[in-house]
């Protein structure tokens, strides 16, 4: 080859010109392993949305080159931002051979590739029309966040814009035994009985431990314990912060993993209930970052937090004082304290407790449970209600 293959494409020309002539080579089996996943792609749902639909059976490379170059020249708005990622999802929807073509060789590094490309797009000043955009379709919830003097420079830093103080008031600050939402985010039960190396399913959703903390030597804490699941929708704010006070004890701002790749992403979108019943698994291979804090108490042990990068820009920052902490440091952390924040693209934070600790999401009178949306942010962020049956095909 003439060409420096593990050499960044610089634009999206060079990117394009690039897989063409990956598919004209076989570079690696790329041609062969995308032609086995457009031959085996599946019908989409009879109920998709015209916006989301896309049909990858038989596509040729062609077809995959024009996709991405309208994806990148495309500019997302609030209520459209994920229209373009599930459309992608069409291509490994339950097809084993699109699974392969995503998270595997040559395919793996085109994602990644196209992932870089649209993060300096989104931390470059051509980026600021859409900080406009956002701004009117986010409308009086802008009211909740700092805006510079001098205005976001791009439009990743509006992204993961902070709030002002006293938007988001920390509960029973004073009362340790009370955990807090780590983010803006929509929140379930994920698991309990949780295991350290077999993923064994519980209501259908499964969690590997000892995957999702990177081999850490705390997961064996978490065995038998609990799993919450923490979605973050593109409107919210995207910043992480810490559920308990104590002291973090390990960390690590990036786990390598894949970049796309879900074998049924749209099911993770389909109900209001964001999440609700979805097989969490795959999360263990997804980039991200984890971080363990000792409450200090026996009574509470310890708390973990996995904040992941799902789709698009897949971006997990923290914050330099929790960075990279390994024995025998102890950072302190108080309940509420920012760890971080994502840039643009899918996201979740997946918190984890001890055996017995947090057996039940409990609220107090009076508390948020949620808010009422438009009609047009309902129908761009969620598929339909959390009584919506699942659109996931067996095949």
């Amino acid at each position: 080859m003439t060409h420096n293959e593990f050499e960044p494409s610089a634009t999206i020309d060079d990117f394009i010109e690039k897989i063409r002539r990956w598919y004209e080579e076989d570079y690696q089996g790329f041609r062969t392993m995308y032609d086995a996943a457009v031959e085996n792609v599946k019908p989409l749902p009879d109920d998709t949305p015209d916006e989301v639909s896309y049909d990858w059976r038989n596509n040729t490379i062609e077809d995959l080159c024009n996709f991405f170059r309208s994806w990148y020249e495309w500019k997302p708005g609030v209520h459209d931002g994920l229209n373009y990622i599930e459309m992608f999802s069409w291509l490994s929807y339950e097809n084993d051979y699109g699974m392969v073509f995503f998270t595997s060789g040559p395919g793996y590094q085109m994602t990644a590739e196209f992932t870089e490309l649209q993060g300096q797009y989104m931390d470059s000043p051509d980026s600021l029309p859409l900080v406009k955009a956002w701004e009117d379709q986010l409308g009086q919830s802008m009211d909740d966040y700092v805006i510079p003097p001098e205005g976001f420079k791009n439009f990743n830093e509006f992204f993961a814009r902070a709030v002002k103080p006293g938007k988001r008031p920390i509960d029973a600050p004073d009362d340790k035994s009370v955990v807090v939402a780590p983010a803006d985010c929509v929140i379930n039960m994920i698991v309990d009985e949780l295991t350290e190396t077999t993923p064994i399913p519980v209501k259908t959703v499964t969690m590997n431990v000892k995957e999702l903390l990177g081999d850490s030597p705390y997961a064996d804490k978490f065995i038998g314990g609990t799993a919450v699941s923490c979605i973050l929708m593109p409107d919210m704010y995207h910043c992480y912060h810490a559920p308990v006070e104590g002291k973090v004890v390990e960390s690590r701002d990036d786990v390598g993993g894949i970049y796309y790749g879900m074998r049924d992403f749209p099911d993770l979108l389909n109900k209001g209930d964001v999440g609700y019943g979805y097989d969490y698994s795959m999360f263990d291979n997804f980039r991200r970052g984890y971080l363990v804090i000792d409450t200090e108490d026996l009574d509470r042990g310890h708390v973990g937090m996995v904040p992941v990068g799902l789709n698009s820009i897949a971006s997990v920052q923290f914050l330099e004082k929790f960075k990279s902490v390994s024995r025998p440091q102890r950072v302190p952390v108080d309940k509420g304290e920012k760890i971080g924040f994502f840039k643009y693209g899918g996201s979740l934070n997946i918190l984890l407790f001890e055996k017995g600790r947090f057996p039940a999401l409990r609220l107090h009178q009076g508390q948020r449970i949620g808010h009422f949306e438009s009609k047009e942010t309902s129908l761009g962020l969620f598929s339909g209600s959390w009584r919506t049956p699942s659109r996931r095909r067996r095949f």
